[in-house]
């Protein structure tokens, strides 16, 4: 009989950036259209729904000292994570691009078609979190706002 622990059901359940102004960020992404739940919390932690996985935004200090890690130095360069808006067709990502720089996010790389046969662009939150909007061959967004994509 083995000791090792059952495998468990792999979840990937909340995605929560550290942010530096908790009311600016709240108001950026309030403005890009995410609905905001659980507004008991007040400004001390804010939580979006995305139609899939939760945006939460906490406090930069406060994350990393619930992680266990330090709080300094802040990166100023690539953090080696993007988060993706994916889209259906390229006009659909022109217009996020163009909605998100409107509210407030910051141009890193205008749309343009990949090597891979898409099209993306890249803005960043005021936090600096890259986002990547995209149209990706063989994903499609479905009504309930999910991501279908093929085995």
């Amino acid at each position: 009989m083995s000791n090792a622990p059952a495998a468990p059901t792999p979840r990937f359940t909340v995605l929560t950036l550290g942010v530096s102004d908790m009311r600016a960020s709240i108001a950026f992404y309030e403005s890009l259209g995410f609905t905001r739940k659980m507004r008991v919390t007040g400004e001390e932690v804010a939580f979006f729904d995305t139609g899939g996985t939760v945006l939460g935004l906490f406090p930069w200090h406060l994350l990393a000292a619930d992680a266990g890690l330090p709080d300094q130095p802040r990166p100023s360069a690539f953090r080696g994570v993007a988060i993706a808006w994916n889209c259906n067709d390229d006009a659909e990502v022109d217009c996020v691009m163009a909605f998100a720089l409107s509210k407030g996010g910051k141009l890193l790389n205008p749309a343009q078609p990949t090597s891979y046969g898409g099209y993306c662009g890249y803005f960043a939150d005021p936090d600096g979190h890259a986002w990547e909007v995209v149209r990706a061959p063989g994903f499609e967004v479905l009504d309930n706002r999910r991501v279908s994509i093929p085995d």
